[in-house]
């Protein structure tokens, strides 16, 4: 009995962590967006490469601390880094509070500094067009693949868990 009890929890664990993270694939179309200057874009390498999306709340990001270490340590690392893979971020700005000039300004200066690109999503037309839901006062994760499939997204805080369960996905994306 012990033993089916611990199954059944350490499957519920593992579902729980499957859940959070990996989905059934579904097909995203590239959208048109903006980039922090105003100008229309789409998502970059569409098609091309597969994509690594940070798709931030500015809420989040500054005022809560949410998987900040997390991205810091992935730029630090390059472990999410290779040549079939672009990782780049989205900020979610209807969710934010925030002014919105302010954050385009502190953006600016980030892609000046490391070369970094983030470009936003000034109407929820990425969020709606991927079906990712609430994303209020989230930092979430999300892979597309050179098909167009999005196949993973992670909206909750990343644990050392999660950061293993996330390496060992990122890594087949990434060559």
């Amino acid at each position: 009995m012990r033993y089916v009890l611990t199954l059944l929890v350490s499957l519920f664990i593992g579902f729980q962590a499957f859940a959070e993270g990996v989905i059934e694939p579904r097909k995203v179309e590239n959208v048109t967006i903006k980039d922090l200057y105003g100008n229309y874009t789409n998502l970059p390498h569409y098609g091309e490469k597969n994509l690594l999306i940070f798709y931030v709340d500015p809420d989040a990001y500054l005022a809560m601390n949410k998987n900040n270490k997390f991205a810091e340590e992935l730029e630090a690392n390059s472990r999410a880094a290779g040549p079939e893979i672009y990782g780049f971020g989205i900020l979610n700005l209807p969710d934010t509070w925030l002014p919105k000039e302010f954050l385009r300004k502190i953006c600016r200066k980030r892609v000046e500094k490391n070369g970094a690109l983030i470009i936003e999503d000034h109407d929820h037309t990425f969020k709606n067009a991927c079906g990712l839901g609430d994303c209020n006062k989230k930092f979430a994760l999300l892979i597309i693949t050179k098909e167009g499939n999005l196949e993973y997204i992670l909206k909750e805080e990343v644990d050392n868990e999660g950061k293993e369960l996330f390496y060992s996905i990122i890594d087949k994306y990434r060559f």
